[in-house]
């Protein structure tokens, strides 16, 4: 008997779901060798919910989850699953786990994956534990998910680049970002890239406004300005056109798109989600489940999942007034 204490299931299922985001390799390969750790049986799921549908799954030794903690995506897979939102589909998906003999399932993913889980612990009583995979750091109860920490660097590294640009051109710079209903991406990437003014969609904001504010910032002598769009704000073209046509300013959008999910983790990623994993894997070989796992000011925390999937997180207030200090 292993570190991890009483030992009640002795098979489990991993699986990534939805967007990917670094260091979802990292958790799978925490959770894995964590369970092999506790002679505890690993399955892997190919393609989430879909591969789960279509019985594409294998068991997993340690060497499977060698040489992956670097690198981003997944190994396993992950793909949308339109049959896993009805009820048949999850009863299918339930028959392939039994069949198995999979006591046990680790999902690895963002708000819909997690949803997805939560009715199947739900109406199968299977047990589940959940971890937050997604860039857009918008799991209730916790102020980090696995991947976000990447996802901020890249935009940062894209943000330093065009203000290369936009200085030698004394342009408006509009970048577009993910986040459809979570302005976090844009928030902290913003504010740690020094733009000028960060559109995300939990705020209002008023496009003559900030035409208005940047025209009297160059006729002050302004070189450039930086605008970061979170993607559910607004459109970065949009943005961009509405400023070029009030304007006499050059104006430029940048979208980074799917650029964003992908690239080695960084440490933070790598490390948080290996003991995230790990957590995981305890958890669920010894009967804890409906939970999913976290951070919160800076330690690992436990979240329902039924709450964290049926509660919506809010920006940081902080953020907000420190983006409006800084401009």
């Amino acid at each position: 008997m292993g570190r991890g204490g009483r030992v009640v299931l002795k098979s489990i299922a991993i699986m990534t779901s939805g967007g990917d985001s670094p260091g979802m390799n990292a958790a799978a390969r925490a959770v894995a060798r964590t369970a092999l750790y506790e002679g505890v049986k690993v399955w892997g799921i190919n393609d989430g919910y879909h591969g789960l549908l279509e019985e594409d799954m294998r068991e997993l030794e340690s060497k499977d989850v060698g040489d992956i903690i670097q690198r981003g995506g997944t190994f396993l897979g992950t793909a949308r699953c339109k049959r896993w939102q009805t009820p048949e589909g999850r009863r299918l998906g339930h028959e392939n786990l039994i069949k198995r003999g999979i006591e046990g399932l680790c999902v690895i993913g963002g708000d819909g994956s997690l949803r997805g889980a939560q009715l199947l612990s739900e109406e199968y009583g299977f047990p589940i534990v959940g971890l937050p995979g997604t860039i857009d750091n918008d799991v209730w109860g916790m102020d980090y998910t696995i991947g976000c920490d990447t996802a901020a660097n890249t935009i940062i590294d894209a943000i330093n680049k065009l203000r290369d640009t936009a200085s030698a051109h004394r342009r408006v710079i509009v970048l577009e970002v993910m986040g459809r209903g979570s302005g976090w991406l844009a928030l902290v990437a913003g504010i740690s890239g020094g733009a000028e003014y960060i559109l995300v969609p939990e705020e209002k904001f008023d496009l003559q406004q900030i035409t208005d504010s940047l025209t009297s910032a160059y006729e002050h002598g302004k070189r450039y300005i930086l605008i970061v769009v979170a993607e559910g704000a607004a459109s970065g073209q949009e943005v961009c056109d509405y400023i070029a046509k009030h304007t006499d300013i050059e104006t430029r959008v940048s979208v980074l798109g799917h650029i964003q999910r992908g690239g080695s983790p960084t440490v933070i990623d790598r490390v948080r989600a290996s003991q995230l994993g790990e957590q995981a894997a305890l958890a669920l070989i010894s009967g804890l489940s409906g939970v999913v796992f976290g951070y919160s000011k800076g330690h690992v925390v436990s979240v329902n999942l039924y709450d964290a999937v049926n509660n919506k997180k809010a920006l940081d207030p902080e953020y907000l007034h420190l983006a409006k200090v800084l401009f």
